[in-house]
């Protein structure tokens, strides 16, 4: 079972890392497929694993015909 949840559209994504600044990309090669990975961030509504309903900063990494993978909240917005 996920975490969290998210339930709204994902905004002011920016890009962190790109290329070799991304020390995880042979495990992101392995299991979901060669591609320009890179690192994002961005502030969501989440539903976390108790129910509750709150803004978050999350990040996650994403390539061109792979998609979204690996997301995480990194910090929860009051």
């Amino acid at each position: 079972m996920k975490e969290f949840e998210v339930l709204g559209e994902i905004r002011d994504i920016e890009t962190i890392a790109v290329g070799r600044g991304i020390y995880i990309s042979r495990y992101l090669d392995r299991t979901y497929g060669k591609g320009r990975w890179r690192k994002m961030k961005g502030i969501t509504t989440v539903r976390l694993a108790d129910g509750a309903i709150c803004k978050a900063e999350i990040h996650w990494f994403e390539a061109h015909g792979i998609g979204r993978k690996d997301f995480k909240i990194k910090k929860v917005i009051p």
